[in-house]
């Protein structure tokens, strides 16, 4: 029998200990040691993601602490400081020479992630750095290896990856039915101008491809600027991506920038012999395993009222392994490197449309990250 999705979680006690707000004692979870965090760039996605999601995280007695952030602007750093109780900088390097951190998130701009990351590294502090792990190829491997040489654990945002509906996914995967799928098929739409599509929308598809499908060894794409070239500046609007994996199975994912933003906007099947499963919206999980039998479903069952975006979006389970990791209790469930190969795909994605063939992986990323920035920047 599969194990439950929701064990050891605020949704156990709702349910099973009558404890309808699942903020009752919890022994075990408050035994824990402590950890003090520190978030570097701490703007829109830190606070209204990670920054809730630690204090929901609080809420259950787990023992985290937000000790510092850093941002630039000083009247917003100076209200979060005030808000919540931890020391606000004007820059990361005061942060981190001040302050006792046992890890950092690194949540600012793209361009700035490697710089963050590597200087918290050297700070002996493990990191969670935002997606995409950074905007070019030879950083995010070299972020990637002095964390290793330091010995110290570096992982990405990649929260799909703890959403329940994709967590039980997973299992039906590796444990079955749904094992050794033959063709994976996903869709990521956007219908909001300031994300990047592949590089901060599908971004989030490409690793969910790997999750589940293992290394992709070519990628192929065609896509259309059909609406919007003078006032997105990106060389495309809508793509259609296809790869093929090490395994010698097949996928397919298809991407637009033109959608709405409120309607559903993800969806992940997944093909097996005589079986297959389907994720609808990151919300509810649906699993075909026989002609004459049953489609069987799974969502969260909870009061509308008690829903938390927190953990139901998978940012609580996403810190908690975090601080997991830095206690020396789990393995990381995403790694840097795999950060670095959800990038590596959108590049490779991107070098596909330029190119109009088949693009084939591991890429050499000096020379892909000049073509990639080339023909980013002949569409600006």
């Amino acid at each position: 029998m599969l194990e439950d999705t929701y064990a050891h979680s605020p949704l156990e006690k709702m349910f099973e200990k009558a404890d309808v707000y699942g903020v009752g004692y919890d022994e075990r979870r408050a035994s824990r040691k402590p950890v003090r965090l520190g978030i570097i760039g701490c703007g829109g996605v830190a606070l209204s993601k990670h920054i809730p999601a630690i204090l929901r995280l609080k809420t259950i007695w787990e023992p985290v602490e937000l000790r510092a952030i850093t941002r630039r602007n000083e009247t917003v750093g100076k209200h979060t400081e005030e808000m919540y109780g931890c020391t606000w900088y004007s820059d990361h390097e005061k942060m981190l020479a001040k302050e006792e951190l046992d890890g950092v998130l690194v949540l600012g701009p793209d361009e700035l992630h490697a710089e963050h990351t590597i200087a918290s590294l050297e700070a002996g502090c493990p990191v969670l750095v935002e997606k995409p792990i950074t905007r070019a190829l030879v950083d995010s491997e070299r972020m990637c290896r002095v964390a290793d040489q330091r010995h110290l654990n570096l992982m990405t945002v990649s929260n799909k990856r703890y959403s329940p509906p994709y967590r039980r996914a997973r299992r039906f995967v590796t444990e079955g039915p749904v094992k050794n799928p033959a063709m994976f098929v996903g869709k990521f739409n956007l219908g909001y101008e300031y994300v990047d599509l592949l590089e901060q929308g599908t971004i989030h598809l490409f690793d969910l491809t790997r999750y589940f499908m293992g290394d992709v060894a070519e990628v192929s794409a065609v896509g259309v600027n059909k609406y919007d070239r003078n006032r997105r500046h990106y060389p495309f609007d809508n793509a259609i991506i296809s790869v093929r994996f090490s395994s010698g199975s097949v996928g397919a994912l298809y991407t637009s920038s033109t959608a709405l933003s409120l309607k559903p906007w993800e969806r992940v099947e997944i093909y097996a012999e005589k079986n297959w499963l389907a994720v609808e919206d990151q919300h509810e999980l649906f699993l075909y395993d026989s002609e004459p039998g049953p489609t069987k479903s799974w969502r969260a069952v909870m009061p509308n009222t008690l829903i938390f975006d927190e953990e139901f979006g998978g940012f609580m389970g996403l810190i908690e392994n975090f601080l997991q990791v830095i206690r020396g209790e789990e393995e990381p469930l995403v790694t840097g490197w795999d950060g670095h190969a959800a990038y590596e795909l959108a590049v490779a994605a991107h070098l596909a449309l330029k190119r109009g063939e088949p693009v084939s992986l591991p890429l050499d990323y000096e020379d892909a990250d000049a073509e990639c920035r080339a023909w980013l920047h002949s569409s600006a």
